[in-house]
């Protein structure tokens, strides 16, 4: 009998490690360091929801010196998390990426301004000092400068723009008249800062109109025309779309299993997972075709790419994913 149990369970386990080693790997990196933000992605690995895919998913947090098209171009990642702005300004400069998939739905993004201050309304910003993040997240701002008329080179017609660093310090030190911030992370930190709700003037890029797409899914088309990959990705999507799906309903859960990858402040996670759940929209991961035409033209307007770009986002992931 003893014999018995120890070779069930040592088949037992050989089964365990064939069904680890026939997973399909799949490297995302993702856009920031782990934070609610990137919750669903963290959900679906806690909960299985890639290993019933047969998917054996790696998350790589991000930072301020990790571009995630650059990762992907030199092999690191098989998926990245990516604003469309970056990755289509990548695609001109020869990086292939493809929209496989589009979670957030809606944009976070927003210019925050102390009520006491100067600036009420966008008539108040010129000769103003804004500001703005880079790294590929200063494309929406400057898209809206250029459709307000305003130039960003300073002087009393233009604004200045403040390179800002990822905190809210700028503001606080009275270093710029207003400051950008995500709904659901820098806001926050003013907040908790300080500031009362009612004492921030907030421009939020979705509620004027001038929101472009953030956190989107993106791979490349070389490896998006092997049929195997493609199908790895429908898997990966759809198992990604059921953990956004679950850390929206399950919103303190979700942030406890980002503190156990490594994130910071469980009540700051709990907070950017609530505030997350009003990006993510329908949770089909389905790219709005209208947001990203208005994204493109945004960009072709601004000049940050010169040509219309062609090939740059599918549904045939999304579409499969849903079946």
């Amino acid at each position: 009998m003893k014999k018995l149990i120890v070779s069930l369970m040592a088949g037992a386990m050989s089964l365990a490690a064939f069904q680890v080693l026939a997973a399909d790997k799949v490297t995302l990196q993702l856009k920031w360091v782990t934070q609610g933000q990137f919750g669903g992605y963290y959900v679906a690995k806690d909960k299985g929801f890639y290993e019933a895919e047969g998917l054996d998913v790696e998350i790589k947090p991000g930072g301020p010196d990790i571009a995630p098209e650059q990762v992907i171009a030199g092999g690191g990642a098989d998926v990245i998390v990516d604003w469309m702005g970056g990755a289509l300004v990548a695609r001109e400069k020869g990086v292939p990426l493809v929209n496989i998939a589009q979670p957030f739905q809606k944009a976070g993004m927003e210019m925050v301004c102390p009520k006491d201050g100067p600036i009420k309304t966008e008539a108040d910003f010129k000769g103003r000092t804004l500001g703005v993040w880079f790294y590929g997240n200063e494309y929406p701002f400057f898209a809206w400068m250029n459709k307000l008329g305003l130039e960003t080179e300073g002087g009393a017609d233009g604004v200045t723009v403040l390179k800002q660093s990822f905190d809210v310090q700028p503001l606080i030190q009275k270093q710029a008249d207003c400051i950008s911030v995500m709904t659901y992370n820098e806001y926050w930190q003013l907040i908790d800062a300080g500031y009362k709700a009612d004492e921030l003037t907030v421009f939020n890029y979705s509620e004027m109109g001038n929101d472009l797409l953030e956190d989107g899914l993106y791979a490349t088309s070389d490896k998006l025309a092997d049929p195997a990959f493609k199908e790895k990705m429908v898997k990966f999507v759809r198992a990604s779309m059921k953990g956004w799906k679950y850390a929206i309903e399950n919103p303190d859960e979700a942030a406890g299993i980002v503190m156990d990858n490594g994130g910071q402040d469980e009540n700051h996670q709990k907070r950017m997972m609530g505030e997350v759940a009003k990006l993510i929209g329908d949770g089909s991961g389905v790219l709005k075709e209208e947001v990203y035409e208005r994204t493109a033209k945004a960009l072709l307007d601004q000049k940050i790419i010169s040509k219309t770009p062609e090939g740059a986002w599918t549904h045939e992931i999304t579409d499969a994913a849903l079946k």
